[in-house]
């Protein structure tokens, strides 16, 4: 694991991503990490993710309770220590508002169709947590099943979560979440999103299994 001080830059960097490609606004969105096997750096209580500092980043104990006397930390704690929680694998968590992503929960269509080989390879589906309070105990209750399995969620109107070994992994899993949503939304728009048959399906998970790659997709039919 990095040392604690690479971990604070890095959520920096990552804040930034996400604020310039447009996937949080103002003081949406929280990041977090695994710092050592009892403690836990989640980004402060109204931080803006653009503009984020090391002092608005807060060392927490595995039960969220800050380490050191000063800044909160996010209202959305109890939604990232339940993906540690379910996940003791998982080392880093970011939920974000991609705004095509949340429109679809807006919509109430769901990405979770096969329908983007790439997508299906990597995270297999991104399917939409049910509905719960932003900063509520709703939150961990909402993710707790799909989490168990999912690197990727949207939740329903409330953005999109996603985990990785790493930072940087969640970060580029929240970005391949909003790109496909933005392909679904084009491809809906020119007459609909043509879903992989089972046949595609097949041959899809056997290139992953031939290159060693953990099939995420549909059960094989076969």
């Amino acid at each position: 694991m990095a040392d604690e001080s690479a971990l604070r830059r890095e959520m920096i960097e990552v804040g930034r991503r996400l604020a310039a490609r447009g996937l949080v606004a103002a003081s949406d969105g929280n990041l977090s990490c695994r710092a050592g096997a009892k403690r836990l750096l989640i980004t402060a209580r109204g931080a803006y993710l653009g503009e984020l500092e090391e002092d608005q980043i807060v060392a927490v104990d595995p039960a969220g309770r800050p380490l050191h006397v000063g800044t909160e930390p996010s209202s959305e704690i109890a939604l990232h220590l339940e993906v540690y929680q379910v996940r003791p694998e998982v080392g880093a968590a970011v939920h974000a508002h991609p705004p095509n992503a949340t429109a679809f929960s807006y919509a109430g269509v769901s990405l979770a169709e096969p329908v983007i080989p790439e997508v299906v390879a990597t995270l297999g589906g991104i399917p939409t947590a049910q509905y719960a309070t932003p900063s509520s105990e709703e939150g961990p209750t909402a993710i707790r099943d799909l989490i168990r399995t999912c690197d990727a969620l949207v939740l329903e109107r409330h953005g999109a979560l996603t985990v990785g070994g790493t930072l940087r992994e969640a970060y580029y899993r929240m970005e391949k979440v909003e790109h496909a949503a933005q392909v679904l939304l084009i491809a809906r728009q020119l007459g609909g999103a043509r879903r992989l048959s089972a046949d595609e399906l097949s041959r899809l998970e056997r290139m992953c299994r031939r290159l060693g790659l953990r099939w995420r997709g549909p059960a094989s039919e076969s």
